[in-house]
C-alpha cells in the first residue's frame, strides 16, 4: 500500500506541468555553482546542465515531448532574454561607435573565416555536400541556422546539433585560447566569443564583464544577419 502511494506521488511529481522548469533551473544552478567554485573548463554550465537534464529524463522515463511541454515557460522567456541583451549594448553604445570600423572588418574576416574553415575541415575529412551545407551555419543561433540550413540543402535537425556543439566547445576552449594568445581587451574577447560561439559564447562573455558581453551580443547579432543574408546567396552563386 505504501509502495503504491510512493509510486503515485513520484508519478505526480515527474508529470507535474512545471517539472521541466524545475529540473532545468536546478541543473543549471548546480552546474554554475560547480563551475564558479572550480573554474574547470569542462564544467561549463550549459554542457553539464544539458547532461544532467538528459540523464534525469532517461531515469524518469520521460519523453522529450513531455519535457518540452513542461519547460514551455522557459521557452517563452527566451524572447525577453534576447531583448535584454540590448541593455549592455546601450550602455556601451559610445564604445561601439568608436570601434565601428574594426567591428565591421572583424565581422567580415572572422565571419567568413569561421564558416569557410569549418566547411574546409569537413570536406578534408570526406564530408558530402549535404553535411557541408548543414555545417555551414554552425556559428549562429539555432533558429537562424536551421532556417539557413533548410534553404541551402542541409539537414535542419543536424544543423541544430552542430550549433549546440559549436557553442559549447567555443565557450569551453575560447576564453583560455584567447588568454594564451594574449587577447585581453574586453571588446576583442567579446567579438571573438560572439562570432564563434553565438549565444553560449555571449553568456560566457557576460560573465567576464558588461563590455565583453555587449560586444559578444553585437557580434552574435551581426553574424546572424550576415549568415542569413549572404550564405544562401553565396551557395546559389557557387552552385
Amino acid at each position: 500500500m505504501i509502495a503504491m502511494q510512493w509510486q503515485a506521488a513520484w508519478g505526480a511529481v515527474i508529470h507535474h506541468p512545471l517539472f521541466g522548469v524545475a529540473i532545468t533551473l536546478t541543473a543549471f544552478q548546480l552546474a554554475y555553482a560547480a563551475y564558479e567554485k572550480t573554474r574547470w573548463v569542462f564544467l561549463q554550465p550549459v554542457l553539464v546542465s544539458m547532461v544532467v537534464v538528459v540523464g534525469t529524463l532517461v531515469l524518469c522515463g520521460l519523453s522529450y515531448e513531455e519535457y518540452r511541454d513542461s519547460a514551455q515557460m522557459l521557452t517563452v522567456l527566451l524572447g525577453p532574454t534576447t531583448v535584454a541583451l540590448a541593455v549592455p549594448l546601450y550602455l556601451n553604445l559610445r564604445r561601439i561607435r568608436e570601434l565601428f570600423g574594426p567591428i565591421m572588418l572583424t565581422l567580415l574576416v572572422a565571419g567568413v573565416g569561421a564558416t569557410a574553415l569549418g566547411m574546409a575541415l569537413a570536406w578534408a575529412f570526406g564530408a558530402d555536400q549535404m553535411i557541408l551545407m548543414t555545417l555551414a551555419p554552425k556559428s549562429v543561433t539555432s533558429p537562424i541556422a536551421m532556417l539557413v540550413a533548410e534553404q541551402i540543402g542541409g539537414v535542419v535537425a543536424l544543423a541544430a546539433v552542430f550549433v549546440m556543439i559549436t557553442g559549447i566547445i567555443g565557450a569551453i576552449i575560447g576564453p583560455e585560447l584567447l588568454r594564451r594568445f594574449g587577447v585581453q581587451h574586453p571588446a576583442a574577447r567579446g567579438m571573438a566569443l560572439g562570432l564563434t560561439a553565438h549565444a553560449v559564447g555571449t553568456a560566457q562573455a557576460l560573465q567576464e564583464g558588461d563590455e565583453c558581453g555587449a560586444f559578444a551580443a553585437l557580434a552574435m547579432s551581426l553574424m546572424g544577419v550576415m549568415t542569413a543574408v549572404l550564405l544562401p546567396l553565396a551557395v546559389l552563386m557557387l552552385s
